[in-house]
């Protein structure tokens, strides 16, 4: 059965409401870290170890492709560069949680 048409406003009886311009966000803003291409750097090296902290997580994880902005081959040289150089111990494999 057909509602009837009320002050509403509309032939669908309902009123629309706008949409706010800008939604509150929840999560952190994802920031892009300098890409190596960017930079004009080809090959990334594990003894560069300040380009390779900017791409680690405060707990010591490997960020995202989507978090450094680097592509698949860009990214796959990211992580071999993390490994090597947690082996080798200029990177921590993990943070102190105290």
């Amino acid at each position: 059965m057909p509602r009837p048409n009320s002050s509403r406003g509309g032939p669908g009886g309902r009123e629309r409401r706008e949409r706010r311009e800008s939604f509150q966000s929840f999560n952190r803003p994802k920031v892009k870290i300098a890409r190596a291409a960017a930079s004009g750097k080809v090959y990334i090296d594990y003894k560069d170890t300040e380009s390779l902290k900017k791409m680690v997580s405060g707990n010591g994880k490997i960020l995202s492709r989507k978090r450094t902005g680097a592509n698949a081959m860009e990214q796959r040289m990211i992580a071999r560069a993390v490994k090597r150089a947690r082996y080798m111990a200029l990177l921590p494999y993990v943070t102190s949680g105290l």
